[in-house]
């Protein structure tokens, strides 16, 4: 049996490995529903860890093992590797590829369905479909196609060997799919070094130190297990010292142990006390220097091929590495059995090291000048031979800056690619390699811009620098200067910094010609004062938008967005409706976003559409709103974009629901919207309008517990957000103080927000109905202030001229008038909320109605109108104004809601 045969083989790696095996065959056959324990298949992720040569690659060849033993178990295995740890999806598709080569494209495509073109290629089984993916998505389109596997291939087996190499791409899907294991037929084995967890993905390094997980830590063998290694291979009269002596030299590392006792045997040692004081010489050949000095005894030609190999680092082709050489094909394979035989190369047609121990010593062997000579041939090689671009940035990212300008356009070429598969990450390490090369002067700018835009979806603060950076410098053209300046305030907004996103906006917009890109601009600075809680001069900006929107035809995107701005501007000032719908109207072509504004176009970004559907939520154009907003969800998933997006699609259709009375659909969409969100981190503005809307949602349920642990859960308390959210943050605020019985508080609350919003002329009832919920808070205490706050709120109201707002007004001023005119407003509260869309309302207003009846001792009327609230508030999910309905109608004769069509 030769040296290799003996290393690989299992009964020599996995001695004193029986409590390992034992979890390793429990877990398996747990999963295969084989464990005996009648629990039903068990799934889970199972973490073997240890340092280099413990035997985990060992403990994976007999998971893979078992589980084809089990029979109709499937194995997906990959294999982390410090040379492609920078390749992004390296281990996803070493995992995944093989399943899918074997498909046809048909077949591929019906197994990812609409994640095919989102999916694929990060895959590398499809061509990218746009400039940029977002990550979030593609993490999704993985997981829809992990989990179609395991359900196909039930049970399934995901290995990952050396799982603190892999790429940051493969271990951030890993780990947030990891949170999913216990739902499916699905194992995922993985075996890593605890003392070299990538920092770059610090969520894995709580996954696999938290207790979601069986962990098996691997520890050396004792004396008494080296020597039966030493015994199974050099006989059993080997002598206690000598093994012993096995014993300390490798520490009892069973990968040195076996190579170690492999030497011996080539040497012809006799394994005797005598022969014990040659071990330690023979034991540092296998490793470090001594495994170097072994190498170079091998022959200047076996020296460069190995070399050669080592930077080639994993899936060695063997002609690419001869090229990388200068050798012929013939002297390559020459070299590479001469390496096969000294045990550091294995494989043929594609070649690999015996251990990664070997790879790391063979390439830190190479002086530093060559191995950096080397990386940047083998970049050259590694696309002249079809392995793409991304392949030779790898290697790119290790040779020393030289100002040239083929490498900074390779890796441009590269970043590009990296940013189509979903990588932005991946994309940001070649663009600020490129800067160091350094580019031309004349290309600074432009690289600048692309990395500030390689950044926007995942890093607004890294935006926010580049962007600078490249508008600091003069080779920007004008459109570009003007689009760089736009992502820049995005970022800024996205990263809360509303001032600063309209400061740089009009400072830009100050040194543009008259034109589109101008009022691009313009509407910008409109966009970010506008939406800004504590804007100063919001008088001002509002007389100007109007000013300057009031000529606007709606003839091209630019005027569009202001006309859109200027529409929600007059929503929240709560102006007319008609007229506030009537710019939104002018923003539309036919009825439909125009081409260039859509959802997923960057030139204008999702804020556009977005105003115009929440403008139409508020004055009571709910078609029009939940067309727009059901268009966002499908063009967010249908292109992949899975993050804030989304996000604030399902919020804004959550928004529809809840103004339309469907309080159970609109909980179900808020809180997938919220979930999405806190994907993203804490703290940002769409965690604000999903917890604000959800909590409002919560309250019109009647559910106010529910509500105040959504508070809790998501930090609503002061300071709130900067940016305007829905409904007003301080107003629902106070509006659950009130629901919780906290009185006191809930006056100051609304007194706070009501002075704020009065000094900038947001008047709208329905988003900031603060004077009436502070109206209802003091009626017992000051009755005249009280009533005094209704009537300003029922003024406004009529102003804006909304069915639903008008009623609201009404409704809600009705308790503090005098019985007759009380009675007299419900009235008519409920004429318009029956014309109104917003059937939860109507429903609160026919209760209501029907409450004041009563107490008139008009019993009848009571009674039909406490019969048809009940039945919309059950149609609604308004489980609080159900019990409300039942209670006071309990004397009226109605016992259940009438049934519903």
């Amino acid at each position: 049996m030769s040296g290799h045969q003996r290393e690989r083989n299992p009964s020599a790696a996995l001695f004193e490995r029986e409590r390992e095996l034992a979890v390793a065959e429990q877990s398996v056959r747990g999963l295969c529903g084989q464990s005996g324990s009648g629990d039903g298949k068990q799934s889970g992720l199972l973490l073997f860890s240890g340092e280099a040569g413990l035997g985990k690659t060992a403990l994976l060849a007999e998971v893979r093992r078992i589980a084809g033993e089990c029979g109709g178990c499937t194995v997906l295995f990959a294999r982390g590797s410090e040379s492609a740890e920078t390749v992004p999806f390296h281990v996803v598709r070493q995992l995944l590829q093989p399943a899918l080569a074997a498909m046809s494209t048909s077949a591929r495509q019906e197994l990812l369905g609409g994640w095919f073109d989102i999916a694929g290629p990060a895959l590398g089984i499809a061509p990218p479909v746009g400039p940029q993916a977002d990550p979030q998505g593609v993490r999704d389109g993985l997981d829809w196609l992990i989990t179609q596997l395991s359900l196909q291939h039930n049970p399934l087996v995901v290995a990952i060997d050396d799982a603190h190499w892999s790429d940051p791409e493969s271990l951030a899907w890993l780990t947030s799919f990891a949170v999913r294991l216990r739902e499916l037929p699905l194992l995922v084995v993985l075996a890593y070094r605890p003392g070299e967890l990538p920092e770059h993905t610090p969520a894995f390094q709580e996954l696999v130190t938290g207790r979601a997980a069986r962990a098996v830590e691997l520890r050396a063998l004792t004396p008494e297990a080296v020597a039966g290694l030493v015994r199974a291979a050099l006989g059993p009269d080997a002598d206690d010292p000598f093994c012993r002596e096995v014993w300390a030299v490798t520490g009892g590392n069973p990968y040195e142990a076996v190579e170690l006792i492999a030497k011996a045997q080539d040497r012809a040692l006799k394994p005797v006390e005598e022969s014990a004081a040659l071990l330690r010489d023979l034991g540092a050949a296998a490793r470090g220097s001594g495994l170097v000095n072994r190498l170079e005894r091998l022959g200047s030609s076996v020296i460069r091929f190995a070399w050669a190999a080592a930077v080639l680092g994993t899936e060695i082709q063997p002609g690419l590495a001869a090229n990388l050489a200068g050798m012929t094909p013939a002297e390559a394979g020459e070299s590479a059995d001469r390496l096969r035989e000294a045990r550091i190369l294995v494989g043929s047609e594609r070649l690999e090291f015996v251990h990664p121990l070997i790879a790391t010593a063979v390439y830190k062997a190479i002086p530093a000048a060559t191995r950096t000579a080397m990386h940047g041939q083998a970049a050259w090689l590694s696309e002249d031979a079809g392995l793409g671009v991304a392949v030779a940035a790898r290697h790119l990212l290790e040779v020393h800056p030289d100002d040239d300008p083929l490498v900074v356009n390779q890796l441009r070429a590269a970043a590009r690619e990296h940013l189509a598969v979903g990588a932005p990450d991946a994309a940001r390490r070649c663009l600020e390699r490129a800067l160091r090369e350094p580019p031309p002067e004349e290309d600074r700018a432009m690289l600048l811009y692309e990395l500030g835009c390689a950044a926007l979806l995942t890093s607004p603060q890294t935006t926010v620098n580049h962007l600078r950076a490249a508008l600091a410098l003069p080779d920007l053209s004008d459109d570009l200067r003007v689009d760089a300046t736009y992502r820049l305030s995005q970022a800024y907004a996205h990263n809360n910094q509303l001032r600063e996103a309209a400061e740089v906006v009009a400072a830009q917009a100050a040194a543009t010609p008259p034109g589109p890109g101008l009022m691009r601009l313009q509407a910008a600075r409109y966009l970010w004062k506008g939406i800004q809680v504590e804007e100063e001069d919001a008088h001002g900006r509002s007389r100007r938008i109007a000013e300057l929107a009031r000529h606007l035809k709606g003839r091209d995107n630019a005027e569009r967005a202001l006309l859109a701005l200027r529409g929600f501007d007059g929503m929240i000032r709560g102006e007319n409706a008609l007229e506030v719908i009537e710019a939104v109207d002018r923003a539309l072509v036919d009825g439909r976003l125009a081409e260039g504004l859509g959802w997923t176009n960057t030139e204008w970004g999702f804020e556009v559409p977005s105003i115009i559907g929440i403008t139409y939520a508020y004055t009571d154009r709910l078609d029009e709103a939940g067309k727009l907003f059901d268009e966002g969800v499908r063009a967010f998933e249908i292109s992949g974009w899975s993050g804030a997006h989304l996000a604030f699609a399902h919020d804004f259709r959550g928004l529809v629901y809840r103004r339309r009375g469907q309080l159970t659909e609109a909980e179900a969409s808020l809180r997938k919207g919220l979930q999405l969100a806190h994907r993203l981190g804490p703290g940002l503005p769409i965690q604000w309008d999903g917890t604000c809307m959800l909590i409002d949602t919560l309250i019109a349920r009647g559910r106010v517990e529910d509500a105040q642990v959504v508070a809790e859960e998501n930090s609503f308390y002061p300071p709130y957000s900067p940016a305007i959210v829905l409904p007003d943050a301080a107003c629902l605020a106070g509006r659950l103080l009130l629901a919780r019985g906290k009185v006191k508080e809930a006056v100051a609350e609304l007194e706070s927000a009501g002075h704020r919003l009065q000094e900038r002329g947001r008047n709208n009832t329905l988003w900031a109905p603060w004077a009436l919920d502070l109206a209802a808070a003091i009626a017992d205490e000051e009755p005249e202030r009280a009533r005094a706050l209704a009537g300003q709120a029922l003024r406004h109201a009529l102003r804006f001229g909304t069915d639903t707002a008008i009623g609201e007004a009404l409704r809600r001023s009705a308790p503090l008038a005098e019985p007759a005119e009380g009675l007299a407003k419900l009235e008519k509260a409920v004429e318009h909320l029956r014309r109104s869309p917003c059937r939860f309302e109507y429903a609160v207003a026919l209760v209501d109605h029907g409450t004041a009846l009563k107490r008139a001792g008009r019993r009848e009327e009571a009674a039909a109108r406490l019969r048809a609230g009940l039945a919309l508030a059950e149609r609604c999910g308004a489980d609080g104004l159900v019990a409300t309905a039942r209670a006071e109608g309990a004397d009226c004769g109605i016992e259940e809601a009438p049934p519903t069509g």
